[in-house]
């Protein structure tokens, strides 16, 4: 089914490839009947496009002899910018379907002239974009229902799906919606929970838009929200340390969903949950500082193994190189 602005739009494609239709026709394509065939024609006419009406037992309708539309006026810059979000939406995960970018880009690339056109697809053609991972995109309706409710300051009722595999129902207050590190996230407030909750729209089975209002906020950050909950999400271990540096540094080098910094005399003390504490020796390391670890013990450990294995591949190639 289409949309019926769409359908208004596709009315002046079909006139443009086929010249001349028949009412009857047009119809049959938009699954619609001929009276609002004649409307859409008529909001075609008030846009300013020549659309000639037939009477008739014969009748149709066509563009005045003619008349095309005149191709997309991009400069070169400006046609590759639109080719380059459209191509890191979809490799992203800001699509949440992959054939409505490939068809905007075709129809991009349809409507550019010749020369600016090839040189758009030459890029197309050569350009990879590397990623660490397969982006995770939801599906367009939940995206779309979620945009929707939060705009509009509407409940939404979900089926949601933990990262556990335990399934339940609620009813939340949209606050904003975030695309970090490939995927989609939800701030808002859980009724089932009776506080405020991050959800991944990838976990969201099936959503319905309610007709309850709320008030989110005041100035109420969704970015700010969702990296201080993955940073404090709770892991197999809890590490703090004080890095031994200003908090200006540390921020350049801490991503803000990775980790809490707090600045207190001395430093910079860092909290972070981790699963693996070779991960987290590694990680403090490669901050370039000097840190003391305040909890866990086992993570002192790991990095007097670490150093002591570092110390023994330093002996290995001094003595390769003598």
């Amino acid at each position: 089914m289409y949309h019926p602005t769409t359908r208004v739009l596709v009315v002046l494609e079909l006139l443009q490839a086929h010249g001349r239709m028949t009412g009857p026709e047009l119809a049959e394509r938009l699954e619609v009947d001929l009276r609002t065939v004649r409307r859409y024609v008529t909001m075609l006419q008030d846009l300013g496009i020549p659309v000639e009406a037939e009477r008739g037992r014969h009748g149709g309708y066509r563009l005045m002899p003619g008349y095309r539309l005149p191709p997309l006026m991009l400069t070169d810059d400006e046609a590759l910018a639109v080719t380059l979000g459209l191509r890191a939406t979809l490799c992203l995960g800001l699509a949440a379907a992959a054939p409505a970018v490939h068809g905007a880009l075709a129809k991009v690339e349809r409507v550019l002239p010749a020369d600016v056109r090839r040189r758009v697809n030459a890029v197309q053609q050569t350009l990879t974009i590397d990623l660490d991972e397969q982006p995770l995109a939801p599906a367009t309706e939940t995206l779309l229902a979620f945009a929707e409710a939060a705009r509009e300051r509407r409940q939404i009722w979900m089926r949601y799906e933990s990262g556990g595999g335990a399934v339940t129902e609620r009813v939340v207050d949209p606050y904003g919606l975030v695309h970090l590190l490939g995927r989609w996230y939800l701030a808002g407030y859980c009724h089932l929970r009776a506080d405020r909750r991050v959800f991944r729209l990838d976990r969201v089975d099936a959503a319905q838009l309610r007709s309850d209002a709320f008030e989110p906020p005041v100035e109420f950050d969704a970015l700010a929200f969702v990296r201080a909950s993955l940073a404090e999400s709770p892991w197999d271990w809890q590490v703090e340390a004080l890095l031994q540096t200003s908090i200006e540094t540390a921020r350049r080098r801490v991503p803000a969903h990775q980790a809490m910094l707090e600045a207190v005399d001395g430093g910079v003390l860092i909290r972070v949950n981790v699963d693996d504490l070779d991960w987290a020796a590694r990680f403090l390391i490669g901050l370039g500082c000097r840190f003391v670890v305040r909890q866990p013990p086992e993570l002192r450990v790991r990095l007097r193994t670490l150093a002591t294995e570092l110390a023994l591949a330093a002996e290995e190639v001094a003595s390769a190189i003598n």
